[in-house]
């Protein structure tokens, strides 16, 4: 009978946990992703744990009766040792049930400009999935969609495995750069430029928002240059709650003349403070 005291290098007097203890620093040093694949040696120190790690196992190892003819084998990793071998790759007993044959998801991009993103659009494409299929797929791109935004459209991609379940399409939303406007979250930024006389003195002006709706904006006497003036709810929808929008934000320029007449001289040296 094999002497597994030995093999653990513990004597029959050891406590449960220094024969615990003499397993864990064994099994790592013979394991098989250290011993080059070589599982022999990893095998009798899994055996002899299997016997003297179990009180009642190792009590009739001790005492053995004489109808006793039980074997002790390695059916997987002893409870409370999972942790200490979770950064071994699969070996022999330890490796993992082969995994059935999952079909994978499809990544596609699809481009779209601010207005779209505005409106939300409907885009119709056809894709070639590693099956080496046509796919027609219909995507929705919902109001108030954000830059980089990823889109699942559950069970329509690969399908190279017919008893599996289809993968799916993830479409990466990209938003093309507005000219007009500048996106800030659900905010939209929108330079204006106005007079040095209507920022001085006040005024209005027409501003276009990007639905095309005109709105007429108030200048106020005394607005500085690079000030934001903010319109509420013209800006983007928010994609989770269509009926909630951000601001129009718009950025002052004050143009200050590079030439004046006599008059509009005359003008401001009157006006100069003394």
């Amino acid at each position: 009978m094999t002497d597994y005291y030995s093999v653990l290098g513990v004597t029959n007097n050891s406590s449960q946990e220094e024969i615990k203890q003499a397993y864990r620093k064994l099994a790592m040093k013979h394991h098989p992703d250290r011993t080059g694949g070589d599982d022999t040696e990893f095998k009798k120190i899994q055996e002899a744990y299997s016997v003297l790690g179990d009180e009642d196992n190792r009590r009739n190892y001790d005492s053995p009766k004489p109808q006793f003819n039980q074997e002790f084998g390695f059916g997987g990793i002893p409870p409370g040792f999972e942790d200490l071998f979770a950064h071994f790759g699969n070996f022999g007993p330890f490796a993992n049930r082969q995994q059935p044959p999952r079909n994978k998801s499809v990544s596609i991009q699809a481009s779209v400009t601010l207005t779209d993103a505005f409106h939300g659009k409907e885009l119709i494409a056809t894709i070639n999935l590693p099956s080496g299929k046509e796919q027609v797929i219909e995507v929705r791109i919902p109001a108030g969609i954000q830059d980089g935004t990823n889109l699942r459209l559950a069970g329509l991609g690969d399908d190279s495995y017919p008893n599996a379940a289809r993968g799916d399409i993830m479409v990466n939303v990209r938003i093309i750069n507005n000219t007009k406007f500048t996106r800030n979250g659900d905010d939209l930024i929108f330079p204006i430029e106005i007079s040095m006389w209507d920022a001085a003195l006040g005024s209005s002006i027409i501003v276009e928002t990007i639905e095309r709706k005109t709105l007429e904006i108030k200048i106020n006497p005394g607005t500085q240059h690079g000030q934001i003036l903010a319109v509420q709810n013209a800006g983007m929808p928010n994609m989770n709650h269509p009926n909630i929008r951000g601001r129009l934000l718009l950025q002052t320029s004050v143009k200050i003349p590079t030439f004046l007449s006599e008059e509009q001289r005359e003008l401001l040296e009157k006006s100069k403070p003394q």
